[in-house]
């Protein structure tokens, strides 16, 4: 399995996955010259993408679907309320949010995860005895959420932003109380005492997703986490970062 994360913040989220025969994008926020070019540094093609599966209905994570779809053909996989919120007209499946389904050598699990869009979702990825959690923009943490990522050998999960920056940040009160609701997103304190709380042996590689530009420190960020598991028995737990202008790094497991 392979897994990187092309691009994740505010202003594009897309990460591709792929076994020796399927290759899947999460998301699509990236416009589709972009995604080719992302692709290409890790040694793929967009013309070998085999699907792309949408969290949620938000501009960075579907600003390129469309040219994608039109361009290349790729199937959307979507549940009905996401779909209706971009193009009931898209090409691909629809999917059920607690109800798996399958793409090449794929199972993949849909989950409900609060955030204010129309039925957004994380995924749970697996195939053979390897699984793979994606969750980003998250306001809280549920039961639900714990209850899927706690099996997962590989997560990518969001760490938005630093709760002091994000005080101090010269936004509208507004848009602060949007990011601290409980459909909005996740601290990093927040990110990193669920992980903790579900890593097991069986977690190894954690990606640090959508982090804010102006309310977090990557580097910052990054310690927290690794000071936080290693307190709770996991400095196991290989902790990476993930950007909006950089592909991260490539996860080969063989």
């Amino acid at each position: 399995m392979k897994l990187c994360v092309l691009a994740s913040g505010s202003s594009g989220n897309c990460t591709f996955i792929s076994t020796g025969t399927t290759r899947i994008l999460i998301d699509a926020g990236l416009s589709a010259k972009k995604t080719a070019e992302r692709l290409a540094e890790i040694g793929e093609r967009v013309e070998d993408v085999d699907a792309i599966c949408v969290t949620h209905e938000h501009t960075d994570h579907i600003s390129g679907l469309r040219v994608l779809q039109k361009k290349h053909e790729i199937p959307v996989y979507t549940n009905a309320e996401t779909r209706a919120g971009i193009d009931s007209n898209l090409a691909g499946g629809c999917f059920s949010t607690g109800f798996s389904f399958s793409i090449g050598d794929f199972s993949i699990h849909p989950f409900s995860v609060p955030h204010d869009a129309n039925d957004p979702v994380g995924f749970i990825f697996s195939a053979g005895d390897r699984m793979v959690g994606v969750a980003t923009d998250i306001g809280m943490v549920t039961n639900l959420v714990r209850e899927k990522l706690r099996a997962c050998e590989v997560v990518v999960i969001e760490a938005n932003h630093d709760e002091e920056l994000l005080h101090a940040a010269s936004r509208p009160w507004s848009l602060k109380q949007r990011i601290l609701g409980n459909r909005g997103h996740l601290s990093n304190r927040a990110s990193a005492e669920l992980i903790a709380e579900v890593a097991g042996e069986g977690l190894t590689h954690l990606f640090l997703a959508h982090l804010s530009a102006d309310c977090n420190h990557p580097a910052h960020a990054r310690r927290l986490f690794e000071t936080v598991l290693a307190d709770a028995g996991h400095d196991h737990v290989q902790v990476y970062l993930t950007g909006a202008d950089e592909v991260s790094k490539v996860l080969r497991l063989e």
